[in-house]
């Protein structure tokens, strides 16, 4: 599962999810983009992290609910680099607000961070790779919400179901240039979004409970989900989701 001599860029890279994949991809060969936007300090740290392993690293300070800044973060790639092969869209947040309570300033925020931020991704990506030749991936992080309800989260939800018809429809787009678009759903995984509910003992008791697994994901257990299908091996996996939750969605209602 070889991405030797590959370049990918993960949003959101310095910390969760985001960090577990920017770590995986380069022990796969790949040289890897770091996006943040808060705590450079922690970019340091896995940069040092990833320049140990023997690839290349940078970190760029970007807000990529922002064009300006995402055509930035390219800029800077291509500029280090020379191209991109793999494009994450990690970025993400929740207000975990009701449809009833849900402002116009955290609705905006969930949408820019989330669904804006992966579709100009995936769009500037797109074009970084035709104009290379020779494909490339786009994997966009969602969640098990794109399909599942949580009501008291509601623009948390609206957000991952625009990721999955994003994924779909720019994979069926981009299929003529090589260009892979799939998305990974996890479910409940132990990263900071979800430090509420870890130092909760009988919140944690209950989603433990309500996973098939009896246990939230590693962040590692998803960046191993990335990495094969960045790599040559999922060479015929595209418009579609990859359900990562310990068989969450399966057994219990909606969260």
């Amino acid at each position: 599962m070889s991405l030797a001599n590959k370049v990918a860029i993960v949003t959101g890279g310095n910390s969760g999810i985001g960090k577990a994949v920017a770590l995986e991809l380069a022990k796969q060969g790949a040289s890897v983009v770091i996006d943040y936007v808060s705590h450079p300090e922690a970019t340091d740290a896995l940069e040092a992290q990833i320049s140990a392993l023997g690839v290349g690293v940078i970190g760029v300070q970007a807000d990529v609910s922002k064009l300006d800044d995402l055509q930035r973060l390219f800029a800077a790639a291509v500029d280090k680099f020379g191209h991109v092969d793999i494009m994450v869209n990690n970025a993400g947040v929740e207000t975990r607000t009701s449809i009833l309570d849900t402002t116009e300033d955290q609705y905006d925020k969930v949408l820019d961070i989330n669904l804006k931020s992966a579709f100009f991704g995936t769009q500037l990506a797109a074009k970084q790779m035709i104009k290379q030749g020779g494909g490339g991936r786009i994997i966009n992080m969602t969640s098990i919400h794109e399909d599942w309800p949580m009501p008291g989260n509601t623009a948390y939800c609206l957000s991952k179901g625009g990721m999955r018809m994003l994924t779909r429809t720019a994979a069926v787009e981009l299929a003529p240039h090589n260009i892979l678009v799939v998305g990974v759903a996890p479910g409940a995984v132990a990263t900071p979004i979800n430090l509420s509910t870890m130092t909760d003992p009988a919140l944690l008791q209950k989603l433990n409970a309500a996973i098939p697994l009896g246990r939230m994901a590693k962040p590692e257990e998803i960046a191993t989900v990335v990495a094969f299908l960045a790599s040559d091996a999922a060479s015929y996996i595209t418009a579609t989701t990859i359900v990562t939750d310990g068989g969450m969605m399966q057994s219990s209602p909606g969260l």
